[in-house]
C-alpha cells in the first residue's frame, strides 16, 4: 500500500510538472505576440520620429537624466525579482514575497515617473494629438506603461497567493510566467531607451 501511495504521489508530481511547463511554454507563445505588437509599434515609431508638425522634436521634450532614473528603477526591479526566484528555489516563501514587495515598490515608482513626464508634456501643450512624432511616443511608450502597471496588479495578486497557499506547483509557475513577463518588459524598455530617448537627443 505504502508503495502504491508513493507511486500515485511520483505520477501526481510529475502531472504538476508537467502540466507548469506547458503553462510555461503557452506563456513564451503569448511574449511571442506581445513582440509582434512592440515590433508594429516600433516600426510606427520609426516612421512617425520626423513627423513634428512644426512641433517639438525629441531633443526638444526629452529629459534624459530624468529617463536615466526611470530606467535604473526598472533595471533594479529585474534584479531583485530574479532574488525572489533564487528564494522560490529555496522553498522561502516570506523571501519571495519581500523580494516581490521590493519588485512592486520599483515598478511602482517607474510608473510614477511614466505619468508625471506624460502629465508634464500634455501641460505643456506637447500632448499626442500635436503632431505624428508625439502619437506615435504616447502610443509606444503607453503601451509598455500598460503591460507594466498589468505587471504590478499580477505581482499583488501572486504575492496574496503566495502568502496564503505558499509555494505551491501552481503558484511556482505562476512565479516563472511573471518572472518571464517582467524580464520581458525590461528588455522592450532598453529597446525604448536607446531608440526613443538616446537617439531622439542625439
Amino acid at each position: 500500500m505504502s508503495s502504491l501511495s508513493k507511486h500515485h504521489d511520483a505520477h501526481g508530481e510529475h502531472g504538476h510538472h508537467d502540466a507548469g511547463a506547458n503553462k510555461i511554454f503557452g506563456f513564451w507563445i503569448y511574449l511571442m505576440s506581445d513582440c509582434i505588437i512592440f515590433a508594429t509599434l516600433f516600426a510606427t515609431y520609426a516612421v512617425m520620429m520626423n513627423s513634428t508638425a512644426g512641433g517639438p522634436a525629441g531633443r526638444d521634450i526629452f529629459e534624459l537624466p530624468y529617463v536615466l532614473g526611470e530606467t535604473a528603477l526598472l533595471l533594479l526591479s529585474s534584479i531583485t525579482y530574479g532574488m525572489a526566484v533564487i528564494a522560490m528555489n529555496k522553498g522561502n516563501k516570506g523571501t519571495v514575497n519581500a523580494w516581490l514587495v521590493l519588485t512592486f515598490l520599483c515598478g511602482l515608482g517607474f510608473i510614477g515617473m511614466e505619468i508625471n513626464e506624460f502629465h508634464h508634456l500634455i501641460s505643456e501643450g506637447f500632448g499626442p494629438q500635436r503632431s505624428g512624432f508625439l502619437s506615435a511616443f504616447f502610443t509606444l511608450v503607453g503601451t509598455h506603461g500598460l503591460h507594466v502597471t498589468c505587471g504590478l496588479i499580477w505581482m499583488l495578486v501572486l504575492m496574496f497567493q503566495i502568502a496564503t497557499r505558499g509555494l505551491t506547483a501552481t503558484n511556482r509557475t505562476r512565479i516563472m510566467c511573471l518572472s518571464l513577463f517582467w524580464h520581458f518588459l525590461d528588455v522592450v524598455w532598453i529597446c525604448v531607451f536607446t531608440i526613443v530617448y538616446l537617439m531622439g537627443v542625439m
